[in-house]
């Protein structure tokens, strides 16, 4: 590839491209002095020896793996190509290369503290939140204009989740923020036992709190809900031979019972100005759980189940007579007994409270179904991921939200120069149009941000490039 392709595409377009995730390095040291100042010194020596901990795959014999299923994991996340890495570490570095990778703007997420919101301990993962979202106000202060980096807010409670998005969106002055939306939880009636079983909490559906508060102050905050999570180590992610059996999927698999629950369970409804974002794991799953959502809706919402699976709907005079003629003889010789043994009144009677798994959508159509689906719901693309051109593919229920995000600093960001080609290939493929693509590269990211903050780019590099695109938005939509 000739050094000068990003730049030289970037030249064609007639928008800028903006990274809807990447991602920068954290230096250990650098963390546990920011958890230092904010939490103290005893916190600060326990996180640190939870990192020194996480080799236990490696200090570990066969047998042991086996026996304790411990899951094994990356062997070096990060890219290792010298220049690349020392550009994910020092942000000065990146921006300067900015104009050479075609990238005008990004917004930047973790590598080591990316797991900071998922720790168990409370007073722990509390602390390193808030220590990170500092540490990261300091960072990137003077980069503002091209970078910004997303907070991290601890879920596992409302509470929680509040007071840091309250720290660092109002008392920071951060924009972003990220969020761990499937949480692993010990099932309650198992609580007390040394290991509980658990379960994924996705917050939206059945959870132990209402999080509708934390919706709320989002909305108040003016802060998009971006989610940055993974599900390596859940039970069916849990090879403790094969690393790429625990990762492929990772972030899509834990994805999809979050967008499910959000959903479902009627947060997009009760929250129509809200929006979501899911990072890393493309739009595939999204497209696939449209169509399941779509088919579901179809032949299982409230009339359609009325009409078409009510159990009593069956005539047992017809059944019999059927049985009766055609039946093999075991089962004409159990008399009416085949047809009682159905149960049909009972089954059709204990259903009359839960039957409308689709009431919290509040929708009369499929058509409404799918606009409700791709209103508030933008998916983090990859550029290398093929399933990205079903986002636009007509033949699909609808046209999702997709949204590119580099993942730059990164393994599978093996040269930062690659990532625009790599994208640009679609359109060269004729697999997306120039439309899809700035809605894939510029626009999206755009309207998830700016739907929350009317100011979002506000003083930064593609300004001006914004303000165009929501005038242009504004007037089309006046148009009808």
């Amino acid at each position: 590839m000739p050094v000068n392709a990003a730049a030289r595409i970037h030249d064609h377009l007639t928008h800028p491209l903006l990274d809807g995730d990447g991602h920068w390095v954290e230096s250990a040291p650098v963390v546990v002095e920011y958890v230092r100042q904010v939490a103290g010194a005893e916190l600060a020596e326990e996180y640190e020896r939870s990192q020194a901990s996480q080799g236990a795959w490696y200090v570990a014999t066969w047998e042991e793996r086996r026996e304790r299923r411990l899951s094994r994991g990356n062997w070096w996340i990060t890219t290792a190509d010298t220049l690349d890495f020392a550009s994910a570490m020092l942000p000065a570095l990146l921006v300067e290369r900015m104009g050479e990778l075609g990238i005008d703007y990004g917004v930047v997420y973790p590598t080591r503290c990316l797991g900071a919101n998922n720790i168990p301990r409370a007073e722990l993962r509390q602390a390193v939140c808030r220590a990170y979202n500092t540490m990261v106000a300091d960072v990137f202060a003077e980069h503002a204009r091209h970078l910004t980096p997303a907070a991290l807010i601890p879920c596992y409670s409302p509470d929680e989740a509040i007071a840091e998005l309250d720290y660092a969106i109002t008392e920071l002055g951060l924009k972003a923020a990220s969020f761990k939306g499937s949480l692993p939880r010990p099932v309650a009636a198992y609580v007390q036992q040394p290991r509980a079983p658990q379960y994924i909490d996705a917050l939206g559906l059945d959870n132990p709190y209402d999080y509708d508060s934390v919706w709320r102050k989002c909305l108040e905050l003016g802060v998009a809900v971006t989610v940055h999570q993974a599900s390596n180590g859940w039970p069916h992610r849990s090879s403790f031979s094969n690393g790429e059996f625990n990762r492929v999927g990772h972030a899509a698999d834990a994805h999809a019972p979050l967008v499910k629950a959000l959903f479902l369970g009627g947060v997009v409804q009760r929250f129509p100005d809200l929006t979501f974002s899911f990072l890393e794991g493309g739009v595939g799953y999204g497209v696939e759980l449209l169509c399941g959502l779509v088919g579901g809706w179809e032949k299982r919402h409230y009339a359609a189940m009325l009409e078409h699976l009510r159990p009593t709907n069956i005539d047992t005079d017809r059944l019999q007579q059927l049985i009766d003629r055609y039946g093999y003889s075991r089962l004409k010789a159990t008399g009416h007994a085949a047809i009682t043994s159905l149960r049909l009144n009972e089954l059709t009677e204990r259903e009359t409270e839960s039957l409308d798994d689709y009431a919290a959508l509040g929708v009369d159509s499929m058509e409404a179904l799918v606009e409700r689906y791709a209103r508030n719901f933008y998916f983090g693309c990859e550029a290398d991921d093929p399933c990205n051109v079903w986002a636009f593919d007509a033949r699909m229920p609808g046209r999702l939200k997709a949204m590119l995000g580099t993942d730059i600093g990164h393994w599978d960001v093996t040269d930062f120069r690659e990532v625009l080609p790599e994208v640009w290939e679609m359109v060269e493929h004729e697999l997306i149009s120039e439309r899809d693509f700035r809605d894939l590269t510029f626009s999206n990211a755009v309207e998830l941000h700016t739907r929350m903050n009317r100011d979002f780019f506000k003083g930064t590099a593609v300004e001006a490039a914004v303000e165009r695109e929501l005038a242009t938005t504004k007037q089309e939509a006046r148009h009808g």
